[in-house]
């Protein structure tokens, strides 16, 4: 779009131009998805310049994850389906070639009728940290054998709900706001957290879960789903701290939780679409979308 290569100063002065792209870019009947370069740290600012009725009225492909947790709230307020998926500077653009396990769920959830679809772990998956420059084009992540799988840390039997979540580190900037869900949306949903490159502390997801439970949201709520920390970092400490609350401290011991999945800033990364049915089938460790994510055309 006309301002998304104006630089980043430029970027940072304009939320006004940004939520024009977005507005414009939804108007133009030529344009059939919308992928986000990358997520960040403020796209709340666009808010204000946000209009409902357009994306309401105009819906087609929208992607990202990160900070564009704001955006799919924007999204789901205004009624559509969006994909919490790759973006274009880390996925798409991933130097030598984008992951295999990738490539494969964005043309499964985008192309193809993705009802009855089984999301399953990523065979591999790496930590590795390739600076973004030109001499590093030809560098390809090296790759580990997946050790863990999907975890279940509590619960029993088959479970289903819609999704809805994204980036727990961006929660709070949305809370308060008309783009977070009421508790009547999350009624009955399936909760989707994942956490961003900032790799924040045990004690802040504590913190950020106990918001979720002052709320009465983890009380509605079918399952919960949590991505795999970047890197692994704090593997076992997020696990420790999401028990903490949601079977110690809120005493919820049969709400099934989900640990490991392949999103948000996982590397390689899948897809969640907002609102559309799943399934958790805590025997099986399974995760299974129930009907289609998109319309044919």
């Amino acid at each position: 779009m006309p301002h998304a290569l104006c630089g980043s100063e430029f970027v940072d002065q304009n939320p006004q131009l940004r939520a024009k792209d977005l507005m414009d870019a939804f108007l133009d009947p030529t344009i059939k998805g919308i992928l986000c370069a990358i997520g960040g740290d403020d796209t709340i600012r666009l808010l204000p310049y946000i209009d409902d009725n357009i994306i309401r009225n105009h819906p087609k492909i929208f992607m990202g994850y990160s900070d564009t947790t704001i955006n799919h709230f924007m999204m789901y307020h205004s009624g559509l389906v969006s994909f919490y998926g790759p973006s274009i500077m880390t996925d798409f653009g991933e130097y030598v070639h984008m992951p295999d396990y990738t490539s494969q769920a964005v043309r499964q959830f985008l192309f193809e009728d993705t009802t009855g679809l089984k999301i399953c772990s990523s065979p591999q998956w790496s930590d590795d940290y390739i600076p973004w420059d030109e001499k590093n084009r030809n560098k390809e992540k090296s790759m580990k054998q997946e050790q863990h799988g999907y975890e279940l840390l509590q619960g029993k039997g088959i479970v289903r709900g819609h999704l809805l979540g994204g980036c727990i580190d961006v929660f709070s900037m949305a809370i308060g706001t008309k783009i977070w869900p009421s508790l009547s949306q999350w009624q009955n949903a399936i909760l989707f957290i994942e956490t961003s490159e900032d790799k924040p502390s045990p004690i802040l997801i504590k913190y950020a879960l106990r918001n979720l439970a002052a709320q009465g949201i983890l009380r509605v709520i079918r399952g919960i789903i949590v991505g795999k920390p970047q890197g692994e970092t704090y593997y076992e400490e997020y696990k420790e701290v999401i028990r903490q609350v949601v079977a110690h401290e809120e005493k919820l011991t049969d709400l099934p939780i989900m640990y490991n999945i392949n999103i948000g800033h996982a590397f390689p990364i899948g897809i969640l679409p907002y609102g559309i049915q799943a399934e958790l089938d805590c025997t099986k460790k399974t995760l299974t979308i129930l009907e289609s994510a998109t319309l044919p055309v």
